[in-house]
């Protein structure tokens, strides 16, 4: 049973939370809702170990803290479970080893791969984050008026959540902005990492609310160390007179968009966490109890 389509049955168990405790004396649409999530729940293959990202010529090293979702498996859940549009096209996910995408609590990290050359950090100490935040915000508007027509909620960049820092010597970028979706009074925190390669960037995404900030701050060094470019295709492997030069620097990275010739524009891939949101009162601990018990087994 999709999600979108459940919850037009089910919005006079959401609003507000407690209506779902009360309603004692038909409860066949929520077993129908935790059927059907105990049902994606069992059919998301969990990876642990490394994992070769097919296209990208990279690995992820997945230790017994985290595991990976494969490209299907993250459309499952952005779009079935967190009300994403369809057709994301991510490389799969990563989730801690002790959450669900069920739970209240929840966060997880989106990645992508984008092959456009290797992307010169010539620029690295001459950026200018606060002019660059401003336009940042007007892309964002253009983008919600999109997202808008098309049905989907509005989006705001309220600011940085964490300032853009780049390592030089390991060629990853990362940086944090908290976005407003719609009238949600929690926002969403959008960490963002950046793996420079030969011929092109790693792109991974944590989705999370805004007062998870500490928690994937903790976590932050461990998910830069998951992400790595196989030998020859590393960023110091770039080869100038064979190699392909991107059309955009670490600026435009942060950005989320590349020459202006292209027309593209990366911030149009914004992920957001809405189970948190409409979710009935009682399932994330259910999934968490179903969880422990599906390891014990």
């Amino acid at each position: 049973m999709k999600f979108k389509a459940l919850l037009m049955s089910l919005c006079f168990f959401v609003f507000p939370q407690l209506v779902l405790a009360e309603n004692t004396t038909d409860t066949s649409e929520a077993d129908d809702y935790y059927e059907w999530a105990r049902n994606v729940w069992n059919s998301l293959e969990r990876q642990t170990g490394e994992i070769k990202l097919s296209g990208a010529t990279a690995t992820l090293n997945i230790p017994e803290d985290f595991y990976y979702l494969s490209s299907s498996d993250a459309e499952t859940v952005l779009v079935d479970v967190w009300g994403n549009p369809p057709g994301q096209n991510t490389l799969g996910m990563i989730f801690p080893a002790d959450m669900t995408p069920f739970d209240n609590d929840s966060w997880a990290v989106t990645i992508r791969y984008e092959e456009d050359g290797y992307v010169s950090d010539d620029d690295a100490n001459d950026i200018d984050y606060t002019e660059l935040l401003n336009q940042m915000k007007s892309d964002t508007r253009e983008e919600s008026e999109a997202r808008v027509s098309q049905g989907y909620e509005a989006i705001e960049l309220v600011g940085w959540a964490a300032a853009p820092y780049y390592d030089a010597q390991t060629h990853k970028l990362h940086w944090a902005k908290e976005i407003k979706f719609g009238e949600d009074d929690v926002n969403t925190l959008n960490y963002n990492i950046r793996v420079l390669g030969r011929q092109g960037v790693l792109v991974l995404n944590f989705i999370a609310n805004m007062d998870q900030k500490d928690i994937i701050e903790s976590k932050l060094e461990s998910v830069l160390a998951l992400a790595e470019f196989e030998q020859g295709s590393k960023y110091t492997d770039f080869d100038s007179s064979t190699d392909k030069m991107a059309a955009y620097g670490l600026g435009a990275l942060v950005a989320g968009k590349v020459a202006a010739k292209t027309g593209f524009l990366a911030a149009a891939i914004l992920f957001l966490k809405k189970f948190g949101v409409i979710i009935f009162v009682g399932i994330g601990a259910f999934f968490k109890k179903f969880f422990k018990k599906k390891k014990a087994d």
